[in-house]
């Protein structure tokens, strides 16, 4: 009798203390570094801090594998070979950069143009840190170029071409959400289910924080210190395009990063747009083409994605809504 009450008072003993050890390796494990010109950060709960810490490397090395292969700036990444070459001969290209390639497409033609790749034909030819801007002769003599249509997909081997010399291209508007996608896709093959990847202004959630939602802000455009609103989300995706990200001022006027097409000037009268979506490669592509369509044309554009919602923040600072959030009760 002696012997088995020795022997279960040890196995509650050991029982004791593998819950009370359990805790103290289980925590909210975080990174943060400088990638794709811009700030990603990796927040996640995981039981082992090693196996958790190894998780948030992962998804570093996924956001610096892509950055030399998507970036404009990076002289042997494949976007900068395919815009030295696909005005002459078309260009083969990888599996992974063509289907982002086709999927910029689908986006263009969804939105009617207000999404362009394109832009970059006269958007590289601004420079917002130095405040430089090129004239309007140079703008309108360089429009057509920016015409998604310029772009020749060959699904048979694989090839890129342009069909005007001058035209370039630039994923800035949903490689970021891309990679927030692939990164998440990194954390669920590791078993992971609380987790949150940033990168500027891209994010995606996966889960929700240990039992309660995600509390991501909305930054006010005019004022960094201030939150314009929270919004409680769970495994959602959620992208902002604003006015205020990159920019210089002359003359009283804002020129900032978002090109409108259809001008190859900055998108005008909005400071802001917020989309909430299933994953961050759509969010991403759609807060920069609702920001370059207006509030009016943009939201009746989110009210008919039933896999989206909007917070637009108009010229006049004004929050305006989609019909989803009205259906929510929520302002």
């Amino acid at each position: 009798m002696m012997w088995s009450i020795h022997n279960h008072l040890l196995l509650l003993i050991a029982v004791t203390c593998c819950a009370l050890f359990q805790p103290l390796h289980a925590a909210w494990i975080s990174g943060e570094e400088a990638i794709m010109g811009t700030k990603v950060s990796v927040q996640l709960w995981h039981q082992d801090k090693s196996q958790g810490e190894a998780a948030v490397q992962a998804v570093m090395e996924e956001f610096r594998r892509l950055d030399k292969k998507l970036s404009p700036y990076i002289e042997h990444s494949e976007l900068a070979l395919v815009n030295r070459m696909a005005a002459s001969e078309p260009v083969v290209i990888s599996e992974e950069f063509y289907r982002l390639l086709e999927t910029s497409h689908v986006y263009s033609e969804l939105t009617k143009g207000a999404f362009d790749i394109t832009f970059a034909s006269i958007g590289h030819r601004y420079d917002y840190r130095k405040g430089v801007k090129p004239s309007d002769s140079t703008i309108d003599t360089a429009l057509p170029l920016i015409d998604y249509r310029n772009i020749r997909l060959a699904a048979a081997n694989r090839t890129v071409s342009f069909e005007k010399p001058g035209v370039r291209i630039d994923l800035g508007g949903i490689a970021k959400g891309y990679a927030v996608d692939r990164g998440i896709e990194l954390l669920q093959q590791r078993g992971i289910g609380h987790a949150l990847i940033s990168a500027g202004g891209d994010s995606r959630l996966l889960g929700d924080h240990r039992g309660r939602p995600w509390h991501i802000g909305i930054q006010a455009p005019r004022d960094k210190e201030r939150m314009a609103a929270m919004l409680p989300l769970v495994d959602n995706a959620i992208s902002t395009s604003g006015d205020y990200e990159r920019f210089f001022e002359r003359d009283g006027v804002r020129y900032h990063h978002i090109i409108s097409p259809k001008t190859g000037r900055s998108a005008g009268t909005l400071q802001s747009v917020t989309i909430i979506g299933p994953n961050a490669t759509r969010t991403d592509a759609l807060s920069t083409s609702v920001f370059v369509l207006g509030a009016e044309k943009g939201m009746a554009l989110v009210n008919r994605l039933e896999d989206i919602d909007a917070v637009i923040i108009d010229e006049d600072g004004e929050m305006i809504t989609s019909d989803g959030f009205t259906d929510a009760g929520s302002q």
